[in-house]
């Protein structure tokens, strides 16, 4: 089977492509579950070590397993033959087998996107340990991406077990046929320390001019991931992207869509974005944009 793989690059991004589906559906459910499990998760803190009494928790386990998934509309719980990525939501005309409540689209937008995006890194990067990684490295961006962009906030769970991972790749360098990932230590090392501290940096001097924050933790943390899996020396580049196409986006939504300048946008998703496409064609991208480093 491997040796298939290998030789027909149109079967490789194919099962890439179908198991990125599959796995789209259970980051739907890391989407919306991971928030609300930090939630549950700090209100019983408060009531435990600030003695502050926190609102009453729903009964029973509540993770990225249990409950079973039900509708939000009427709590029926959805069958298996009703939960297959894509497949199910057209074969229901996008709307609840029982209520007939309709079914966001996100939720087949999210699998969709995720096996595409994975299959982009299948073609580009061909069977191997780098495509392997690749994949992981953009199965742990999306719902980085999603969450902040509904909650503002990038959990830890995520972020940092993404800057581990690039940490203990650089271990594996060299790596015959690797042309981005499995970078070297002193690369990845620099990357991290370097992501982190470009983003703090720009925090403190946003906050000492203007008295407000202008970003998260969050941000700081996912830099540095970015850096410790791609190297200190496309921190500019990423940084650079994230930063004319999130002003880009955001004066859009102003002007044409009304949105109050005062409400903050998340930064995370322009960074992750960034990020996943410097991934591909870093160097296409400084040599198109004539950055110096």
């Amino acid at each position: 089977m491997l040796d298939l793989l290998g030789e027909s690059p149109t079967i490789f991004v194919t099962v890439v492509f179908a198991i990125s589906l599959i796995l789209g559906s259970f980051l739907n459910v890391v989407i919306y579950r991971l928030p609300i499990m930090m939630e549950r998760d700090w209100r019983e803190q408060c009531e435990e070590f600030a003695d502050i009494p926190a609102s009453e928790l729903p009964p029973g386990a509540f993770n990225l397993v249990v409950p079973r998934s039900r509708c939000p509309s009427c709590g029926k719980e959805i069958k298996a033959w009703q939960n297959i990525p894509v497949l199910s939501y057209l074969a229901l005309g996008g709307r609840c087998a029982e209520c007939k409540e309709a079914i966001s689209t996100r939720y087949p937008l999210v699998e969709a996107a995720t096996a595409l995006l994975a299959a982009v890194v299948a073609w580009r990067f061909g069977f191997g340990a780098e495509a392997l990684m690749g994949i992981v490295f953009t199965l742990m961006l999306v719902p980085i991406t999603m969450i902040d962009f509904d909650h503002q906030l990038i959990p830890d769970s995520i972020v940092l077990p993404l800057l581990w991972i690039g940490l203990g790749l650089s271990l594996f360098h060299p790596q015959p046929g690797s042309e981005v990932l499995f970078i070297s230590s002193r690369e990845a090392i620099i990357g991290a320390i370097a992501g982190y501290l470009t983003l703090w940096s720009f925090y403190w001097a946003f906050k000492l001019i203007t008295g407000k924050e202008g970003m998260g933790y969050g941000d700081f943390k996912l830099l540095a991931a970015l850096g410790a899996w791609l190297g200190y020396s496309y921190l500019f580049t990423i940084v650079i992207m994230s930063a004319v196409v999130g002003a880009i986006i955001g004066l859009a939504l102003i002007v044409f869509r009304g949105r109050d300048h005062k409400v903050p946008m998340p930064f995370g998703p322009f960074l992750a974005a960034a990020g996943w496409v410097t991934m591909l064609y870093g160097d296409q991208i400084k040599e198109l944009l004539n950055l110096p480093f």
